[in-house]
């Protein structure tokens, strides 16, 4: 497993302001970073500040502020890449990049495979998934969609220190990475984040928490929740083990197939539509691999088949109340 690259100054920092770490760091080392998106120049600095007090450091030419036009802003990600700039591109809401699809599916994630690896395409997609109270265009966890998609890299951080590790990896990264923030994360949370360069490779889950009655398997908003239903579940008396996925493409399968194996009993969580979710595809591959080890079925928990309401009255996404009756339902 790679090591993960760091400095030794730290900083207290929340995901926002990790992000904006990364950018600044990558962007003082490589003169071929360019950002672009809506309202992310002065005296904006983006919607969620993320890229505040950037084109004051770097330029207007640098960090290049654009109009509402997705297909625009990666369409000329993908070219200045084949030019041999290494660009970040901006997608306010992920909602929105339905609207770009042609130009990450079929020109972004395609290149490199169709040139024989003459042309890679190092660009980063940055989007965020927003919370109920956007309503449903600005809510929606499309993951899965990407995941499907040879060629492109799918991230989503939970915490300060991996935003910054994981988009600094993106940056570093020869293809194309999907960058996937959720509002909810991006000043909720505070904790000590590398002040210098530090990555954290694509690929490598984190155990945040040790068990053995059954593994909790996660990724991006949902860990805070799973691990408030790991408390529970140990109150309970049942012990166990959150694995956060970080990336899923490339999805470390070795750390949770070796968990589960162990545990016997796997529940996997996100936000995500639950049909046709992310965690079909992870179930599927743990009971391929290990059905004969299993005590029983690999449950899902994921958001309810629907438009995110704008009600939080009406809200179908994963409980810690869900998270623990599943697990009970498997003891």
């Amino acid at each position: 497993m790679t090591t993960t690259e760091r400095s030794t100054d730290t900083a207290v920092m929340t995901s926002a302001a990790a992000m904006n770490s990364a950018l600044d760091v990558a962007m003082a080392a490589n003169d071929k970073i360019i950002l672009l998106g809506e309202d992310i120049a002065e005296p904006t600095g983006g919607v969620f500040k993320v890229s505040k007090g950037l084109s004051t450091k770097y330029g207007v030419e640098r960090v290049r502020s654009t109009p509402i036009a997705e297909q625009a802003i990666v369409g000329t990600a993908v070219g200045l890449a084949l030019g041999g700039y290494r660009a970040v591109a901006e997608i306010m809401f992920f909602d929105f990049i339905a609207v770009c699809m042609d130009q990450v599916v079929n020109h972004a994630a395609k290149f490199r495979y169709m040139t024989g690896g003459a042309t890679p395409t190092p660009i980063t997609v940055r989007t965020v998934v927003g919370s109920s109270r956007f309503g449903a265009q600005h809510a929606q966890s499309l993951e899965a969609w990407f995941m499907h998609t040879p060629g492109i890299n799918v991230v989503m951080p939970s915490s300060p220190a991996d935003a910054k590790g994981l988009l600094a990896a993106c940056l570093e990264s020869e293809d194309p990475c999907l960058y996937i923030e959720h509002i909810s994360l991006a000043y909720s949370k505070k904790e000590e984040v590398p002040t210098g360069h530090y990555t954290i490779p694509l690929g490598q889950a984190n155990v945040l928490r040790p068990g053995r009655d059954v593994t909790l398997i996660t990724y991006g908003p949902q860990v805070p929740v799973v691990e408030q239903a790991a408390e529970e579940l140990a109150a309970k008396g049942i012990e166990a083990e959150v694995i956060d996925l970080r990336t899923l493409v490339p999805l470390d399968f070795d750390t949770v197939l070796s968990s589960v194996e162990r545990t016997r009993r796997a529940v996997v969580v996100h936000e995500a539509t639950q049909f046709c979710g992310p965690g079909a595809e992870i179930s599927s591959r743990i009971h391929e691999e290990l059905f004969n080890e299993l005590m029983g079925p690999v449950q899902r928990v994921g958001s309810d088949y629907s438009p995110v309401p704008f009600s939080s009255a009406l809200s179908g996404y994963p409980t810690v109340a869900k998270i623990v009756r599943s697990v009970e339902e498997l003891m």
